[in-house]
């Protein structure tokens, strides 16, 4: 089957089907958390499957920030070099379809149902033979590796759930390791210092593997380089063998020279906003010129990765879905990912007015978002995302005044109010022209899906 007709087949069925709002119904009853974390059920399933995740090569990503990002650029620069791929990514913004890629779109509706029908009833075994069942995860990453087996793909681009020696996904132990900045995040999993969260996510370096490594601070670099002596693994480590050598802004992202495995790769415009995207953008060349065998011998074609890069994309990360006033969604959740957020705010927008929405889950650091928000903001609508686990409206708010000062600080019951609220306030007290006044919604994931949803139909 040729390249077109399998990516159209993969991205129809934008409508739901019944059948597809079952299985998704079917899914998360399943749960999406668990407090143990173990392989042997999703390996369990896997073998009954066959093993799909043994029918092509992967490059397999883990780190805090940036993961989701780079795993659309590498799959986009791949493409671009005439492979098929399939992509697994989470959390989804819209469909869990999202999640599972084929050539770059979600899989159909139609082809999610077939999948799904031929993996549960070897789920509902290993669910019989288990003392706690297969989670929402561990279903999609068996879905993801059986449809891209079916497809089938040349390689496979994988970004772990959560953490990385114990996620779902680390039965690839793929050739190629992606580690992307490693910052303080999900504490109550990984262990509350940088060190601790590294050496869980260099638990996805398996043995002889090619370690693509962004610039980490000292605790987080000590346990992934122990970690690549202990299994033989090579690293190429940025700063070192590769990273961005210039870069400047340029209209709808900017414009990059990028020293790579194999050399230099100049005027390469990516369409994404921010120094880390320049950083994630020099990690996935490293890591697909690790894949297809680039190195100090040889250098990829220059005119295909700047292909490859045009066409890379990374919706909820300072996405622009509205104009006058320009509306913008980031998906920032913690202190780490807002001060990127924040620092291409100020570097690449010249907005005279901001207005920001904020919408934070609870076991978040609430606190440290609102501190670096604060500079940037003229006003704030505190309000809730649709996630069960949503911080408080109350909580947030009080936060936010403490920060901000309550004079500046509105309190919205929902995302509909919220973004009414946001846009007034930015509109108010602007003679003429709107074009240098923004809206900014962020703080998480759900959050961001919560308003494209309102904005984007």
């Amino acid at each position: 089957m040729g390249r077109a007709a399998r990516t159209d087949r993969a991205g129809r069925g934008d409508g739901r089907d019944p059948q597809f709002a079952a299985v998704d119904a079917e899914l998360a009853a399943r749960g999406f958390t668990r407090v143990h974390f173990e392989l042997d059920r999703i390996e369990g399933l896997l073998d009954l499957l066959g093993s799909p995740q043994r029918a092509y090569p992967s490059i397999h990503l883990t780190g805090t920030n940036g993961k989701t990002s780079t795993a659309r650029m590498i799959d986009s620069l791949l493409r671009a070099f005439g492979l098929h791929t399939g992509r697994y990514t989470s959390p989804h913004l819209e469909t869990v379809r999202e999640r599972i890629a084929l050539d770059g779109e979600p899989v159909s509706e139609e082809r999610f149902v077939a999948t799904y029908r031929e993996v549960a009833p070897l789920a509902a075994l290993v669910d019989q033979r288990s003392a706690e069942p297969l989670t929402y995860f561990d279903m999609t990453t068996a879905l993801a590796f059986a449809a891209f087996a079916d497809a089938p793909v040349d390689v496979a681009v994988v970004e772990v759930g959560l953490g990385g020696a114990e996620d779902a996904t680390n039965v690839l132990q793929a050739g190629v390791a992606v580690l992307t900045p490693i910052g303080l995040d999900h504490t109550e999993w990984l262990g509350d210092t940088i060190e601790d969260i590294a050496l869980h996510k260099a638990g996805i370096i398996h043995q002889g593997a090619t370690v693509v490594c962004a610039a980490q601070e000292e605790e987080a670099a000590r346990p992934i380089l122990e970690r690549c002596a202990e299994v033989g693994a090579t690293v190429a480590r940025e700063g070192t063998e590769f990273g961005v050598l210039r870069r400047s802004v340029a209209v709808g992202g900017q414009v990059l020279n990028i020293q790579g495995l194999g050399g230099v790769y100049e005027e390469i415009f990516v369409p994404l906003h921010g120094a880390h995207q320049a950083q994630n953008a020099a990690v996935a060349l490293a890591a697909v010129e690790a894949f297809l065998g680039a190195g100090t011998k040889r250098q990829l074609d220059v005119e295909t990765v700047r292909e490859g890069f045009a066409e890379a994309s990374s919706p909820g990360r300072l996405e622009k879905v509205r104009t006058s006033p320009t509306i913008l969604l980031d998906g920032a959740h913690n202190p780490h990912g807002m001060a990127a957020t924040v620092a291409a705010l100020q570097e690449e927008f010249a907005f005279s007015k901001l207005v920001g929405v904020l919408a934070v889950l609870g076991d978040k650091d609430a606190a440290g978002l609102l501190e670096l928000l604060e500079p940037v903001l003229d006003r704030l609508v505190v309000t809730r995302n649709t996630s069960p686990r949503a911080m408080p409206i109350e909580e947030l708010a009080e936060l936010a005044g403490e920060i901000f000062g309550p004079e500046r600080v509105e309190v919205a019951d929902d995302m509909p109010d919220a973004i009414e609220i946001a846009v007034a306030q930015a509109e108010s007290d602007v003679p003429g022209e709107l074009a240098g006044v923004g809206v900014l919604i962020t703080g998480s994931v759900v959050t961001v899906a919560d308003a494209r949803r309102l904005l984007k139909r």
